[in-house]
C-alpha cells in the first residue's frame, strides 16, 4: 500500500434512475431519492434526496426540482454532479473531514448504455475527486447482490427491473452471455397508474401520489392470492378545478400496468429464445431472478413464472440487493 492509499476511500454507488445508494465498507450509507432541488437564480443545489422529494410539486419559479437521471443514464450532468457531490458529503467517514480524500468509485450502470453516455458517469464521478472509476453492468450488479455465483460456468438468468430501466441479462463464468435493456421499468408504472386515474375518474394526480399507489396496491395479476384493501387517493378534479377524493383497488391498477408487464414479459421470452441451449438448461434448472423495485409489485413472479413455466425467485431485499457488489469489486 502507498501512502497516498491510506487518503483514499473506495465507495460503491447505484446511481438509479428513482434512488440512488452509496456503500462504504460493506455498509450503505446513503439511501435517497435521486432528485435535486436547484435555484434557477444561482444555479446552485438547494436540497438533495429526500428534501428536494418533499419540494416536488409544490416549488415557485425560482426553484426547479429535477431528476437528473432519466432511463438508467445521466440527462442532467450538471444536476448529477450536484447530486453526487452532496451525497458523499454526508457519508459518515467523509463528512467533516479537513483535508478531503480521493475516491476509487465503482458506479452501476445499463447494459445497453452508449459510449457517449458512460463517458458522462465518468466525468460526474471525477468532478467530486475520483481518482478512479470502475463502471460495472447493472445486471451483474444485481446478479451478484441477489448471492448468485456469477464466476460458476452454470448459467442464470436476472431480471433487474429498476426506476428507468429493465435489464434482462444471463450470466455465467463472470460475464453477460446475452442481454436486453428495456427502458420500461418503474417510472413507466407510475405514469400509466396517473394516466389511468385521469382517464377513469377526471381526477389529476401528482407523481408521488401514483407512486404511492403503485408501492401500496400495485399488482401485476387481476386476482392475487391475497387481499390488499382499497385506499384512498386525493386530487384535483379536472372538470371542476376542485380537489376529491375517490377509493381505488388493486384490480384496477393491475389494468393501468397490464400492457408495460406483457412488454417486460416478452422481453423475457426474448432474451429466453437468444440464450445458448446449455445455458437455457441450466436456467430451467436454476430458474430466474427478480431484483430491482419492480420486483415487488405484488404477483410479478407469480405471472412470469405462468409465461415461461421457469421457477422465479425475487432477491432478498431486492431494492438494496446491491449492497454486497462493491466487495466483489473492490
Amino acid at each position: 500500500m502507498g501512502i497516498f492509499d491510506m487518503f483514499t476511500q473506495e465507495i460503491a454507488i447505484d446511481l438509479g434512475t428513482a434512488n440512488t445508494l452509496i456503500i462504504h465498507n460493506n455498509k450503505i450509507v446513503i439511501d435517497e431519492p435521486s432528485i435535486v432541488a436547484i435555484d434557477r437564480l444561482t444555479g446552485k443545489a438547494i436540497a438533495v434526496g429526500t428534501q428536494a422529494k418533499l419540494m416536488q410539486g409544490k416549488t415557485h419559479e425560482n426553484i426547479k426540482v429535477v431528476r437528473p437521471l432519466k432511463d438508467g443514464v445521466i440527462a442532467d450532468f450538471h444536476a448529477s454532479e450536484h447530486m453526487i457531490k452532496e451525497f458523499i458529503k454526508q457519508i459518515p467517514q467523509i463528512r467533516g473531514k479537513f483535508i478531503q480524500p480521493t475516491l476509487r468509485i465503482v458506479i452501476c450502470i445499463p447494459s445497453g448504455i452508449t459510449e457517449v453516455e458512460k463517458r458522462a458517469v465518468r466525468d460526474s464521478a471525477q468532478k467530486v475527486n475520483a481518482k478512479e472509476v470502475i463502471l460495472i453492468y447493472e445486471p451483474m450488479a444485481a446478479a451478484i447482490g441477489a448471492g448468485i455465483d456469477v464466476e460458476s460456468p452454470e448459467g442464470n438468468m436476472i431480471v433487474d427491473i429498476g426506476g428507468g430501466t429493465t435489464e434482462i441479462a444471463v450470466i455465467a463464468l463472470g460475464g453477460i452471455v446475452v442481454d436486453r435493456s428495456l427502458k420500461l421499468a418503474g417510472d413507466v408504472f407510475t405514469n400509466d397508474i396517473s394516466y389511468f386515474i385521469r382517464s377513469n375518474y377526471n381526477l389529476d394526480i401528482g407523481e408521488r401520489t401514483a407512486e404511492r399507489i403503485k408501492i401500496e396496491i400495485g399488482s401485476a395479476l387481476e386476482e392475487l392470492d391475497f387481499t390488499l384493501d382499497d385506499i384512498s387517493v386525493q386530487g384535483k378534479d379536472l372538470l371542476t378545478g376542485k380537489p376529491k377524493e375517490i377509493m381505488v383497488s388493486y384490480k384496477e391498477i393491475f389494468k393501468a400496468l397490464d400492457k408495460s408487464i406483457m412488454r417486460i414479459e416478452d422481453a423475457v421470452m426474448e432474451t429466453l429464445s437468444i440464450t445458448p441451449p446449455e445455458l437455457a438448461t441450466d436456467i430451467y434448472k436454476t430458474g430466474i431472478f427478480l431484483a430491482g423495485g419492480g420486483a415487488l409489485l405484488n404477483g410479478l413472479a407469480d405471472r412470469i413464472h405462468r409465461k415461461t413455466g421457469l421457477p422465479v425467485f425475487v432477491a432478498e431485499d431486492p431494492l438494496r440487493n446491491c449492497c454486497s457488489w462493491d466487495r466483489h469489486c473492490s
